[in-house]
C-alpha cells in the first residue's frame, strides 16, 4: 500500500492520517481531502477578544483513554488542562439547581439523588421504579419511552433531556438505550433488576480524583495542527470529493468543482465524513452501507461565543443546562439549551474579558435557528440575563452554525452501524471512521480512526 486518500479532515480523518504515516513510513503518499477551507471538522478554534476559544467541541472525556493518550503521544502534554471544579447547574421546574451526583446521564441510582430537582410526586415515581418488573429485548429500545414508562415524564424532561441535549443536541425520545447508555443496558443484562439498580452499578465505588474532562490550552485545533504536522500528508482543502469508484488497482476519486474536476487514483481510502457525504460516496459501491448512512438523522445547532467586559459578574458555576420545556420570566421558551461560563470553567482564561458560550438548537427544533445572527445573539443575551441577571454588552460576539452537525443515535443506530461495518468490511482497501459510528465524543472518534487504519493494514 503506497497511496492512501483520507476523505475528511476532522479529528477522525487526521488521526487516521497520522496512524497511516506511523505504519506506512515516509515513502507512502497520504492525501487528505476536505471540502472546508480549514482542517478540524467539528474542532474549530477562533480568536475571541484575544483568546483562543473553541466553538465546536470544547473538551473531551478524560476518563476514556483514546483522546487523552493521543494528546500525550503527540507531545501536547504541557498544553493539557482540566476544569476548575466549578459546579454545573441545571434549570429544571422553573429553578436552577446544582447538577445532582448519583445519576448516570440523569438516570438516578436512588430517589434521594434527585431530591430538589423533581417534585415529591416525581421523587416517589423514582422510588417506585425498583418495584417494576424489568426485561429488555435483545434489540435496542427507545430510551425516552423506557424512562417515561418507568420513572414518569418529569425525570426525563427535567434531568435526562438536558444532559443528553448537551451531548447529542437531541432528547431521550429520539435516542436508543444501548446506543447512548450501553453501560445501563449491560448492567441489566448482568442481573440488575431495575434501572435505578443499573445506575447504582455504574457509579464508581469510591470517589475518583481523576478529572472527568480535558482540553488543550490554545484550543483543540492545536491537536489537529499537530496531527497534520506529524502525518506529513498532502492536505487539499476546499476540494469536495464528488465520487468514489473502484479501479483496476484500487480507487478512483473525482475531486473538485464540476467545472474543474480532478481525477486521482489511490490504493486505499478512509472515509471520515458525515453521514450524508458517506451515503453519497458509497452509493453504487457499497449500497447496503450507503442506505444505512442515509437512515441516520442529524441535529443542527449554533454556538454564540461572547466576550463580556472585564469584571462582568457571572455566577460562580461552570454553566447551566436548560430543560427543553423551561420558560423565562415572561413565560417564553428559552432559545438556548445551555450556557458554558468558560472563564469560570477553565482556569487558563485568567483575567481579562469574561468568556461565555451559549448553545442553541435541538433535534426537531430547527426553527429557533432560522433567524439571522443578530437575532440569535439577542435571544441568547435575553436568556443569559433572565437566568443570571448579567446584562453587560459583549465587547465581541461570534456566531458559529453547525448545520446537521450531530448524528442522532436512535434505537436502530447500532443495527445501522453493524450493517455499515459488515458491508464495508467486505471491500478491500476501504474503511470508514467518524462520529456517525460508535460515539460522538472525541475519544470515540479517535478509536474509530485507529480501527479503520488497522483494518486497511490487515487486509
Amino acid at each position: 500500500m503506497r497511496t492512501v486518500a483520507v476523505v475528511g479532515g476532522g479529528i477522525s480523518g487526521m488521526t487516521a492520517a497520522y496512524r497511516l504515516r506511523q505504519s506506512l513510513g515516509d515513502a507512502a503518499e497520504i492525501v487528505v481531502f476536505d471540502s472546508a477551507t480549514a482542517l478540524g471538522g467539528k474542532l474549530r478554534t477562533i480568536e475571541l477578544a484575544g483568546q483562543a476559544y473553541d466553538v465546536g467541541a470544547e473538551a473531551f472525556l478524560a476518563r476514556r483513554p483514546e483522546m487523552l493518550a493521543l494528546v500525550q503521544e503527540i507531545g501536547l502534554d504541557a498544553q493539557l488542562t482540566h476544569p476548575t471544579g466549578a459546579r454545573a447547574t441545571i434549570r429544571a421546574g422553573g429553578t436552577s439547581r446544582g447538577l445532582p451526583p448519583g445519576t448516570v446521564m440523569g438516570v438516578p441510582a436512588s430517589a434521594e439523588a434527585v431530591a430538589g430537582i423533581l417534585s415529591e410526586t416525581g421523587r416517589q415515581a423514582v422510588a417506585a421504579e425498583a418495584t417494576l418488573p424489568l426485561s429488555l429485548p435483545d434489540r435496542d429500545v427507545p430510551l425516552g419511552r423506557l424512562l417515561r414508562d418507568r420513572f414518569g415524564d418529569e425525570l426525563v424532561d427535567r434531568l435526562v433531556d438536558p444532559l443528553l441535549g448537551g451531548v447529542y443536541a437531541g432528547g431521550a425520545d429520539g435516542l436508543g438505550l444501548r446506543a447512548t447508555m450501553p453501560g445501563l443496558a449491560a448492567a441489566v443484562a448482568k442481573g440488575a433488576g431495575s434501572l435505578t439498580a443499573a445506575a447504582a452499578a455504574q457509579l464508581p465505588k469510591s470517589r475518583s480524583t481523576a478529572p472527568v474532562f480535558g482540553t488543550t490550552v490554545g484550543g483543540l485545533s492545536t491537536v489537529i495542527d499537530r496531527l497534520a504536522e506529524l502525518a506529513k500528508a498532502d492536505v487539499r482543502l476546499g476540494l469536495p470529493v464528488r465520487s468514489l469508484r473502484r479501479s483496476a488497482d484500487g480507487w478512483r476519486l473525482e475531486i473538485g468543482a464540476t467545472t474543474s474536476t480532478e481525477v486521482r487514483e489511490f490504493d486505499a481510502v478512509v472515509l471520515a465524513v458525515p453521514a450524508p457525504s458517506a451515503r453519497k460516496l458509497l452509493d453504487g459501491i457499497v449500497p447496503a452501507a450507503s442506505a444505512a448512512f442515509g437512515e441516520i438523522e442529524l441535529a443542527s445547532m449554533a454556538v454564540v461565543a461572547m466576550a463580556l467586559p472585564e469584571g462582568a459578574e457571572l455566577p460562580d458555576i461552570s454553566g447551566i443546562l436548560i430543560g427543553a420545556g423551561e420558560r423565562d420570566s415572561a413565560g417564553k421558551p428559552f432559545a438556548a439549551k445551555a450556557f458554558t461560563f468558560s472563564t469560570r470553567k477553565w482556569a487558563h482564561y485568567g483575567d481579562g474579558p469574561v468568556l461565555v458560550r451559549g448553545s442553541v438548537g435541538r433535534f426537531g427544533e430547527e426553527r429557533v435557528l432560522q433567524v439571522d445572527d443578530s437575532e440569535l445573539i439577542a435571544a441568547v443575551r435575553r436568556d443569559l440575563a433572565d437566568l443570571t441577571g448579567v446584562t453587560a454588552e459583549p465587547v465581541e460576539t461570534i456566531v458559529t452554525r453547525w448545520g446537521g452537525g450531530l448524528p442522532q443515535y436512535g434505537a436502530g443506530h447500532l443495527d445501522r452501524v453493524d450493517r455499515i461495518e459488515r458491508a464495508v468490511g467486505e471491500i478491500p482497501g476501504l474503511a470508514v471512521a467518524g462520529a456517525t459510528l460508535h460515539g460522538v465524543g472525541l475519544p470515540a472518534c479517535v478509536a474509530t480512526a485507529t480501527t479503520a487504519v488497522n483494518r486497511l493494514l490487515t487486509r
